[in-house]
């Protein structure tokens, strides 16, 4: 039971030491009378109620609060969060400080804020239900430098969420949306009207005159209540408002005498040059890589218009680039352009390798002056690499006549068994190409033998038929013909007259045909060398069909 109560007690200590009571606003720059969104979050599922709220009592009008609770699942564990958004106005003007509030045992970290004095508005546009205000951060820009315009659309009367705003286009200047729409609340003259705010990135590309033009904003006003009970269905009762925000004329100076002409042009409220490698530059050995990265970020500009880092680097250093990435981050100042460029180091051969310095010129847009941010240089100790002057040698020793490689023989072995395999297929694919097709043909066809027994079957059985077949199968393969071999043996000649006799006879001698003297005239005959006394050694092949 004991160890129980440790281990829950010691759970209960993990869960509040990893809880957390996090703070956070929509915005850190407001002017006076307008309202900030205060977002406290707090994951401790062992705590009830809500922050205390008495230390924003000081400096701060509370104007409405709502808590929002999360119930998120990862990998199996269900995760509770809290927020309470608080909507804050400031006192006062100036830096305001948003003290650390408490929740339980847990704590916020302070937030400061800089809360700018108002303008005076017009009379006549401060009494307008609807009315819109347009303004820049500076009247004077340099050609491609980032300005900002900031719409505020400020409404004293509930609107339907029909709104909409006509496209910010600008001719020879780029136009950039910085976030998403704030809405917040705003007191004037006595009067809380709601703002809706939008904020514009516009990068000049001519200079001369700018004229930004206005914008126009329309909506339906909600309908005062009346005695008249508007209709279930049909249009919305209300007064369509249509406001335009007022033109505004913007000076582009152009790119300064005193500026490098051969050096990019980059006009910036503020530039930084990082470097970091991988693995450190102190182990770096000869043939091995080694990864560079440069990071350039620069404040006011975007990504699109940063230009390649210069590059130096000395003899014997190969490198490798990657595919540079460009990345952009919106600010309460505007945007942050960022570029890092990868590459890949190899150098060739131990020794001192020295990197030159990196050096980027730019435009300081608040100090109106010509900077430098430099990247300092750096000294590569490259040490020997083993490995690689043992591959270095290796050539060297195979260049000796008499003397093969260990690993170089088996290959060289394989090549010559595989050509000489590769050319004896070959001889014997040619001879047979040569060959013949009847040699082919006689391959499969019946021997000698056979036929002669085929042949004797025949007359034994006394079918002249069966024997007229036999017989001129048979004497297909002999060196003469059936006429030639009759002609010269008169048994033979007279055996043959007795079968076409029995063949070709329209009496009953087919019937009683006997087939013993045809039989004993192909045995008795004669060779046909013999018989004429001189050998036939180029003899002709036999004809297919003999006469």
């Amino acid at each position: 039971m004991k160890r129980l109560i440790c281990l829950i007690l010691l759970s209960l200590v993990a869960l509040q030491a990893e809880a957390s009571l996090t703070a956070s606003v929509d915005r850190a720059r407001l002017s006076a009378g307008e309202s900030v969104d205060l977002t406290l979050e707090s994951d401790d599922p062992t705590l009830f109620g809500k922050p205390d709220m008495a230390p924003l009592d000081a400096q701060f009008e509370i104007l409405a609060t709502r808590q929002v609770n999360h119930l998120t699942t990862l990998n199996g564990k269900s995760q509770a969060t809290t927020r309470w958004i608080v909507t804050l106005q400031p006192k006062q003007t100036g830096t305001v400080v948003i003290p650390a509030l408490r929740l339980g045992n847990n704590e916020s970290r302070p937030i400061s804020l800089h809360v700018l004095k108002a303008d005076e508005a017009d009379s006549e546009q401060t009494l307008s239900p609807v009315f819109m205000d347009a303004s820049v951060d500076q009247e004077e820009v340099y050609v491609q430098a980032q300005v900002i315009l900031t719409l505020r659309i400020y409404h004293s009367v509930s609107l339907y969420d029909d709104s909409s705003l006509s496209p910010l286009q600008i001719a020879d200047a780029r136009v950039e949306p910085l976030g998403q729409p704030r809405t917040y609340e705003k007191e004037i003259n006595g009067v809380r009207h709601g703002v809706i705010e939008m904020r514009y990135a516009i990068f000049p590309q001519r200079s001369g005159e700018l004229l930004i033009p206005g914008q126009t904003f329309s909506a339906t006003q909600v309908a005062r209540a009346s005695g008249n009970t508007p209709q279930p269905f049909g249009n919305r009762p209300g007064k369509q408002v249509r406001v335009t925000s007022p033109d505004i004329p913007l000076q582009v100076k152009a790119k300064p005498a005193e500026y490098p002409a051969d050096a990019p042009w980059l006009p910036a409220r503020a530039l930084s040059l990082n470097e970091s490698w991988t693995p450190q530059p102190q182990q770096v050995k000869a043939g091995e890589s080694l990864t560079r990265n440069l990071m350039l970020r620069v404040e006011g500009l975007s990504s699109a218009q940063l230009p390649p880092l210069p590059q130096g680097l000395p003899a014997g250093l190969r490198h490798y680039p990657d595919q540079p990435k460009l990345a952009e981050q919106q600010t309460d100042q505007g945007l942050v352009g960022s570029r890092e460029e990868r590459e890949a180091l190899v150098p060739d051969q131990a020794g001192q390798l020295i990197l030159p310095d990196l050096d980027v010129v730019w435009w300081n847009t608040q100090e109106n002056r010509l900077e430098h941010t430099t990247l300092p240089g750096r000294t590569l100790s490259v040490a020997a690499n083993p490995q690689l002057e043992a591959q270095d040698q290796a050539p060297l020793a195979s260049a000796a006549p008499a003397s093969v490689s260990p690993r170089l023989w088996p290959w060289q072995l394989a090549t010559v068994l595989l050509s000489l395999t590769s050319l004896l297929g070959f001889g014997l694919w040619w001879r047979a190409r040569q060959q013949p097709a009847v040699i082919r043909a006689a391959a499969n066809a019946p021997s000698a033998r056979s036929l002669l027994d085929e042949l004797r079957r025949a007359c034994q059985a006394n079918d002249p038929h069966a024997t007229r077949q036999a017989l001129d199968a048979w004497a297909r393969q002999q060196p003469e013909t059936l006429a030639d071999m009759a002609a010269r043996f008169v048994p033979l000649s007279d055996a043959l007259d007795s079968l076409n006799g029995a063949l070709y006879s329209d009496s009953e001698g087919g019937h009683t045909w006997q087939g013993e003297d045809l039989w004993r005239a192909i045995r008795a005959l004669p060779d046909a060398s013999l018989a004429t006394g001189t050998p036939q050694e180029g003899a002709s092949l036999p004809p297919l069909y003999p006469r």
